[in-house]
């Protein structure tokens, strides 16, 4: 036991490590971005601006939340705080959402109202450095995040991957509005980063649609069907093996948390130790697998059906 709280304390403050900075590097590129979207007139990088400077506020917010799910919780918490963990990423999903309509929206309303023409060569500037950074973010905090089990890095992965795809398009965007200057294609000039931020919107706007999805699927106790399926299988043939009559299994989700709890309804004569009922338990919890501080699993043995 002192050795998986050693592995989860080790886990949490890498975890913490690599969100501190990823809220320092997100702060700067927020900064830069609304700075040189307004210097540049161009409402999309404004937009990838204010984009970085939610991520900034929802990371802090996840920061705190990861400390929390380390100290395991409470007498007023017994179960810990993993349920805090869906919460933050559906009230990050839900701002995104938000910020990705307003943007959609307000794009179409400078494109019927004729567009506008930024500064595209000062455009161009932000769009290559933020991209590269943003890439080697994401190449980075991938890397760590398949060394540790945390749902809260791995949505700061995504969130660093959303970034490189965002600036990436702005670069290309941006390459195009200078290429058209003085050719035949220079009316179309105005309706670039109008029609860019449109494009960016429509195509960013799945990404926090499935994490709202995914979170409010863990707020809402949704049975995860994966788990659900390998616990009823594992059940199936734990019963066929000792001949018990049935069983009933109840699984959630939160966070990186698992929740497992098992009813087992055995012969009315049946006749066993406590330590054979034990042993029993734990080949149950062996062929489950997830063992440590993460799983939360209780199983009862009973001879009375209306217990199930």
């Amino acid at each position: 036991m002192a050795a998986i709280e050693r592995v989860m304390r080790l886990r949490s403050e890498l975890e913490a490590r690599l969100l501190r900075i990823s809220v320092a590097a997100t702060a700067v590129i927020a900064g830069v971005g609304v700075l040189f979207g307004l210097l540049a007139r161009s409402p999309a990088i404004v937009f990838d601006g204010l984009f970085s400077l939610v991520d900034v506020a929802v990371t802090w917010l996840t920061l705190v939340v990861a400390r929390l799910v380390a100290s395991q919780g409470d007498r007023r918490f017994q179960y810990g705080f993993w349920h805090l963990e869906p919460l933050v990423m559906a009230l990050k999903a839900s701002v995104l959402i938000a910020l990705v309509v307003y943007a959609l929206l307000s794009s179409v309303s400078s494109m019927l109202k004729g567009g506008y023409e930024p500064d595209f060569g000062m455009g161009l500037v932000y769009a290559l450095v933020v991209a590269a950074v943003s890439f080697a973010m994401w190449w980075w905090m991938r890397g760590h995040a398949e060394r540790i089990d945390s749902g809260l890095v791995r949505l700061d992965v995504k969130a660093w991957l959303m970034s490189t795809l965002v600036t990436s398009a702005l670069l290309i965007a941006f390459a195009a509005g200078l290429l058209m200057e003085g050719t035949e294609a220079a009316r179309l000039i105005p309706y670039v980063d109008p029609a860019v931020l449109a494009l960016l919107s429509l195509l960013i706007l799945p990404l926090p649609l499935r994490e709202a999805r995914e979170s409010f699927a863990e707020i809402f106790m949704i049975s995860p069907p994966e788990l659900d399926a390998r616990v009823r299988g594992v059940m199936a043939e734990f019963l066929t093996r000792h001949g018990f009559l049935d069983f009933r299994s109840y699984v959630s989700k939160a966070g990186r948390g698992h929740f497992i709890e098992i009813s087992v309804l055995v012969p009315p004569d049946l006749r066993v130790s406590v330590r054979e009922i034990d042993a029993l338990r734990a080949e149950i919890g062996a062929a489950i697998g997830r063992a440590g501080p993460d799983r939360w699993l209780t199983i009862l043995f009973t001879a009375d059906r209306a217990q199930l």
